[in-house]
């Protein structure tokens, strides 16, 4: 597989699309993907440009053996539309966002992260920012299971 990217978005890249691009990077080196596939997230609103990750998301993620103390929050930049293969959002207003600011030539890159889940799950995936220890876990579970879905993807497209 040649190199392919993978952009996770989130609508203040504080907690869901960084636990999801750190569980998807070390899923890929697991599997021996990580060489071919570039992950990045990124924010749809400039609400925390520049600023390390929830404290609680961080803190959730390293229980579980995923570092992002080495993130920071990033602005989605309109040459993303075409930097990255496939666009993944969080919640129906993320993709919303992404679908009126993305050029035609590159709508179809864009889908649900959700979409990639094997367990039955809600369109969206919960923002955990404002809820207990139990939601920032419930979230975790939800982006092991999509990134497992992900990784299969890329796999068969390998095959």
């Amino acid at each position: 597989m040649s190199q392919f990217s993978i952009l996770l978005v989130c609508t203040d890249n504080l907690c869901r699309s960084p636990m999801a691009e750190e569980v998807l990077r070390q899923k890929l080196v697991q599997q021996g993907l990580a060489d071919s596939v570039h992950v990045a997230s990124a924010a749809t609103h400039d609400l925390n440009t520049g600023e390390a990750i929830d404290f609680h998301a961080q803190k959730h993620a390293m229980r579980r053996g995923y570092d992002l103390s080495g993130l920071k929050v990033r602005l989605l930049q309109a040459e993303d539309f075409e930097r990255y293969d496939l666009i993944l959002a969080m919640e129906e207003s993320n993709l919303l966002t992404l679908r009126l600011r993305c050029p035609q030539a590159h709508q179809a890159k864009l889908r649900y992260f959700t979409a990639y889940c094997n367990a039955p799950v809600a369109q969206d995936v919960p923002d955990p920012f404002y809820g207990q220890p139990a939601d920032f876990e419930q979230v975790l579970d939800l982006i092991e299971d999509g990134c497992d879905g992900i990784v299969l993807d890329l796999q068969e497209r390998a095959d």
